[in-house]
């Protein structure tokens, strides 16, 4: 058997860290190769390696591709040899055109003069092979998440990609998005190209992968080829985190206690689009103890629910009542939000959940600094004692809590900013795609946590676009689309299939 690419004893060590220990990796040509594993399971780590981002030298082991032995030492080095990244931070550029972010370093040019006639016909060629109908001028900026993977995907056909690396595709993207980039991989590979793909949704993995490996604690465990047998989830899940998984989701009883957060004839505006109303008429209620989630399709109008009924962080024009425990509320602001018991820990951590660039201690105490100061001034003392109690209540692996979140694994980032907000005593949580990026076993930890704040009667929302994760963690489930509620349906009547009927019926009667 010849392979496209091996990896061998492939070895990254920082500072006080091995990465990666002697992982090997053999790619065919012209398949799909999924790699699967745990967060900080090193996955990333070796792509970096492999592209070039991580230069020779750098490393141990060797890479060889088609036969021959590379020694990459930049991103340029291996784009000239075919072998393409798309990290899961899009590098593209807001401000610039579709056609530009494409040729982007790699320009259509003549003598130093870039032909703009060319740079828009190949872009437009480009295009029509990804599937994106709208213009090479577009703005990138202007386009969805979506759109925004389809353009990088672009890009890299236009650097001859015979080896395509995708490091969570999907993690963004809405059913639809996630279906038709899927669909393009496998086209892509009827036209010969070879592609990695690093994911945790273990149903699009089994959908598209000719063979699979398992990487953890930065060593390869397995390697699974669907030809031989079949992409078994359970089998996976149990390489990754090295145990058996009987249960995807933490038994919990379920006892909801009174009434906690009533929103009442909630509406909200369009911040910039007059005349769109994003949030119409929703009411709803949420009891101690209790879970309660909101499904939807994407750009249904759950994350503008949230953010509004938080501190107004979205939208104009904002009219309804918010009542906790009986008593109307001040949530005009995120600072009066905070101090009648709410908190929202957002879909996005990274640029609005986190100061990535700062440590796990100042990250923890910042929505609350109050809390650890003494007439205006932080008391150090205190500060550190608090993010230790959180580093070890939620089990957050780093090895201190001086170390910069940036260098944290999804899952303990996602652990810090849950820290950071039941540092606030609240009485209600709004969590807002949860656990989007995070792996399973990381998954389980963030609902044991759920559960256990349940259990000590808090309230909590949960918004995710995850099905199965509504189902398995949520005693209530109301269903909204296009800004409204439409259904509300409880744990044991709830199922896939009604959720989507509700949402499916309700479109019709809107055509």
């Amino acid at each position: 058997m010849t392979y496209l690419l091996e990896m061998r004893a492939i070895t990254k060590t920082f500072p006080g860290v091995k990465a990666l220990n002697r992982v090997d990796l053999a790619v065919r040509h012209n398949e799909i190769h999924a790699i699967c594993g745990e967060n900080g399971a090193g996955k990333s780590t070796l792509m970096k390696v492999l592209s070039g981002v991580y230069a020779h030298g750098s490393y141990d082991g060797e890479i060889a591709y088609d036969g021959e032995i590379m020694r990459f030492r930049s991103i340029r080095d291996s784009e000239a040899r075919g072998i393409v990244i798309i990290h899961q931070e899009l590098a593209l550029v807001p401000q610039l055109s579709i056609a530009e972010n494409i040729f982007l370093g790699n320009e259509r040019a003549s003598g130093g003069v870039v032909s703009w006639h060319e740079t828009f016909r190949q872009a437009g060629e480009l295009l029509r092979k990804v599937g994106l109908t709208d213009a090479p001028g577009t703005m990138v900026g202007t386009l969805g998440v979506g759109k925004q993977q389809l353009v990088e995907i672009a890009k890299a056909l236009a650097k001859n990609v015979r080896l395509l690396i995708l490091d969570e595709p999907t993690a963004a993207l809405s059913e639809s998005d996630s279906q038709a980039l899927l669909d393009l991989l496998l086209e892509l590979k009827a036209q010969g190209v070879t592609s990695i793909i690093i994911s945790h949704k273990l149903n699009e993995v089994r959908r598209i992968a000719d063979r699979v490996s398992v990487i953890r604690d930065g060593s390869t465990v397995s390697t699974l080829d669907a030809a031989t047998e079949a992409l078994c989830e359970d089998r996976i899940v149990r390489d990754m985190v090295g145990r058996d998984m009987s249960q995807r989701y933490p038994p919990r009883e379920r006892r909801a206690g009174e009434a906690v957060l009533e929103v009442c004839d909630w509406n909200v505006w369009h911040p910039e689009q007059r005349g769109r109303q994003m949030v119409k008429d929703v009411s709803f209620t949420v009891r101690a103890g209790e879970v309660v989630g909101i499904a939807g399709l994407m750009g249904a109008g759950r994350t503008e629910l949230a953010m509004s009924i938080f501190g107004r962080g979205y939208g104009r024009h904002i009219s309804g009542q918010v009542r906790m425990r009986g008593k109307p509320v001040d949530v005009s602001d995120v600072p009066r939000a905070i101090k009648a018991g709410l908190a929202y820990v957002t879909e996005d951590r990274k640029s609005l959940g986190l100061l990535l660039e700062d440590t796990v201690l100042r990250n923890v105490t910042l929505a609350s600094l109050e809390r650890v100061a003494r007439a205006g001034v932080i008391d150090r003392r205190r500060e550190i004692e608090i993010s230790e109690k959180y580093r070890t209540a939620m089990r957050i692996r780093t090895p201190s809590v001086f170390q910069t979140v940036a260098n944290l694994s999804g899952g303990n980032q996602q652990k810090v900013v849950l820290s950071k907000w039941l540092f606030t005593e609240p009485d209600v949580l709004i969590l807002d795609e949860p656990t989007r990026g995070i792996d399973v076993g990381a998954k389980y930890e963030i609902y044991g946590i759920i559960n256990g704040l349940s259990e000590q009667g808090k309230a909590v929302v949960m918004i995710s676009s995850e099905l199965p994760e509504l189902l398995g963690m949520c005693d209530r489930i109301y269903v909204m689309n296009e800004g409204a509620f439409i259904g509300e349906l409880d744990a044991g009547q709830a199922t896939q299939e009604r959720i989507m009927s509700l949402i499916v019926s309700d479109e019709e009667q809107s055509i």
